[in-house]
């Protein structure tokens, strides 16, 4: 099975799947515990795949998403984003209703406070 193969299965197995460096419980950069961190506090069931893990999901996933950086959310197989994307979206509420228009379970509430603590 080919890097793009095995990214495909993870994105269309998983409601979401967080490629990060590192995993979710102990994340090794800044921007993917940023993400994770999110998730978790959220709520959110999520899958974690460790880049730094396997060489070739490390680049595999940059060229599937055409995106240049980790960590890369996706949701329901659809790529959301980065951190940055992440972030405003979590702040802006877009993350609140793409979680809730493709179905997967969050904490509302806990939405709700990071957005507070960041006002």
């Amino acid at each position: 099975m080919t890097a793009t193969d095995q990214i495909q299965q993870t994105v269309t197995s998983n409601d979401v799947v967080l490629f990060m460096k590192g995993t979710k419980s102990m994340p090794q950069c800044g921007f993917s515990s940023r993400v994770a961190g999110v998730l978790n506090f959220m709520g959110v069931e999520f899958a974690d795949v460790n880049v730094l893990a396997d060489a070739e999901i490390r680049q595999g996933i940059k060229d599937f998403s055409d995106w240049p950086t980790i960590p890369q959310l996706y949701v329901k197989g659809e790529f959301v984003g980065g951190c940055d994307i992440v972030t405003e979206m979590t702040l802006s509420g877009e993350l609140d209703a793409l979680f809730e228009a493709k179905g997967v379970a969050f904490d509302k509430a806990a939405a709700e406070k990071i957005r507070e603590a960041n006002a």
